[in-house]
């Protein structure tokens, strides 16, 4: 399948801020990501967040148990 999505100007005139390719078989992903512009936080504040959202879940799942 050959189909190339129609994409504006707006869209591909921002270089991605990070791209990961992940190969499976004879099959290519590419994924292109974005970060909001003008943002304070890093991707390290953003994955702790993550962590402690994560452990927090856990400790409720552990609690009803």
């Amino acid at each position: 399948m050959t189909d190339t999505p129609n994409r504006s100007t707006a869209t591909t005139a921002r270089r991605p801020d990070c791209v990961t390719e992940v190969r499976r078989g004879n099959t290519v992903l590419v994924v292109s990501g974005y970060f909001k512009q003008g943002t304070t936080a890093t991707a390290a504040d953003k994955m702790m967040k993550v962590l402690e959202a994560e452990s927090a879940a856990g400790e409720r799942a552990a609690h009803a148990m």
